[in-house]
């Protein structure tokens, strides 16, 4: 959970930027609407590169162990951050500074592919019986714990900082604390002990040559299900964390720092259905849970963006508290459910595939195409159409999973 709250730090921390600082830093000839398209985009790479890095490290999960790809995933994402803290703008190195970004991100994308899998096969995997969903919904902590540390360390920062040092340096600042949090994780994770159903499986030489191909053969049906079950959630999570920061900005609906906060409670009450999800899915079933989340979070994408357009602080901090909470309620039993529609022989790769393009269909795409819908549209209501539509998917993938209930 820890090692994962690491990993989410690094990662969610571009959101934020991405939102308010890349645009004028790295894209300064564009328009106002065209800079934020651009640097959303650099935010979206990380998700297209996420099934790479999925592939590439639950292939060598599968093969040769979870800890080693879960050290390396930790070791990549943290050079990467520093690296964006460390990064001269367009100003200073011209062209090559938004390319560079762009590497960057694409690291950390390749980082986070492989950390799910690993950090949820390493939990459910360790876990004693009739008690595995539980275990597993503790690396999905880490998002919600990452994403409170991230905006948290934007606040601050925000809050200590008048706009001109702010957007000049102190933007760095949450990007280079990225040194400190990876030389803990490290710690941590070199005193893991190997998944003891991983070691069964290669004392038994149960492993395969090409895991990820053997799971495409073999469970065609789960890869497709797997992933359609990942799009909601993921695009849920990149509208509460990072798209509405552009939304409101974009509208003149509230500032930023008041909007930080908002996240900060989202992540809060994200955190806190985490948890309750899966214990529930332990006593009921994990498919009867996910439904009813999926439903929830479904049904508030219309409620969500009317609150926003209030221009109120109370009715936003509502609209972000309740798509934190049925987002994190739905995120509890995902990992297991996910997981165990796979062998343990094709289990990394399987499952963290799935999840990986289910996250770029869903997160990485998602505030693209709700900035394009709301500059053509002048509304938040074609946004909450495309992500009803998405909760309509994720509904029936959910259905179709073949997976432990």
């Amino acid at each position: 959970m820890i090692g994962t709250t690491i990993e989410w730090y690094d990662f969610t921390l571009y959101g934020p930027a991405a939102a308010l600082i890349f645009g004028p830093q790295f894209f300064p000839g564009a328009s106002p609407v065209a800079g934020t398209l651009a640097a959303l985009s650099t935010f979206a790479i990380g998700f297209l590169a996420r099934p790479i890095g999925g592939a590439i490290m639950g292939h060598l999960g599968d093969r040769v162990g979870r800890k080693k790809m879960l050290v390396l995933s930790l070791l990549i994402m943290g050079g990467a951050t520093a690296g964006v803290g460390l990064l001269p703008n367009y100003a200073a190195i011209g062209v090559a500074a938004p390319i560079l970004l762009i590497v960057l991100r694409m690291a950390q994308g390749l980082s986070v592919g492989g950390e799910w899998g690993g950090a949820v096969l390493m939990s459910l995997e360790h876990a004693p019986p009739g008690r595995r969903t539980l275990y597993g919904a503790f690396p999905q902590l880490g998002l919600p714990l990452g994403v409170f540390l991230s905006t948290l360390a934007f606040l601050v920062v925000r809050l200590s900082l008048d706009d001109a040092a702010f957007l000049s340096w102190g933007w760095r600042i949450p990007f280079l604390l990225s040194f400190v949090l990876v030389i803990f994780g490290m710690v941590l994770r070199r005193r893991l002990e190997e998944s003891p159903e991983f070691s069964r499986a290669l004392a038994d030489k149960e492993v395969v040559a090409a895991p990820l191909i053997t799971a495409v053969r073999s469970h065609p049906r789960n890869i497709l299900a797997a992933t359609g079950i990942s799009v909601q959630t993921s695009a849920f999570g990149i509208v509460a964390f990072t798209y509405t920061l552009t939304y409101v900005e974009t509208r003149d609906l509230l500032n930023q720092s008041s909007m930080l906060f908002i996240g900060l409670v989202a992540a809060v009450m994200l955190t806190l259905g985490v948890p309750i999800g899966a214990v529930l899915a332990q006593r009921k079933g994990r498919r009867r849970i996910i439904l009813i989340a999926l439903a929830g979070q479904t049904l508030w994408a219309f409620p969500y963006f009317w609150l926003l357009d209030t221009g109120s602080v109370t009715w936003a901090l509502l609209a972000a508290a309740v798509l934190g909470f049925v987002s994190g309620f739905s995120m509890g039993p995902l990992a297991t459910h996910i997981a165990e529609a796979f062998p343990v022989s094709v289990r990394y790769s399987g499952a963290t595939v799935a999840y990986s393009v289910g996250g770029v269909l869903g997160g990485g795409l998602v505030s693209i195409v709700a900035t394009a819908l709301v500059a053509a549209t002048g509304g938040g209501a074609a946004v909450s159409a495309y992500l009803a539509a998405l909760g309509l998917l994720s509904i029936a993938s959910t259905a179709a999973l073949r997976s432990p209930v």
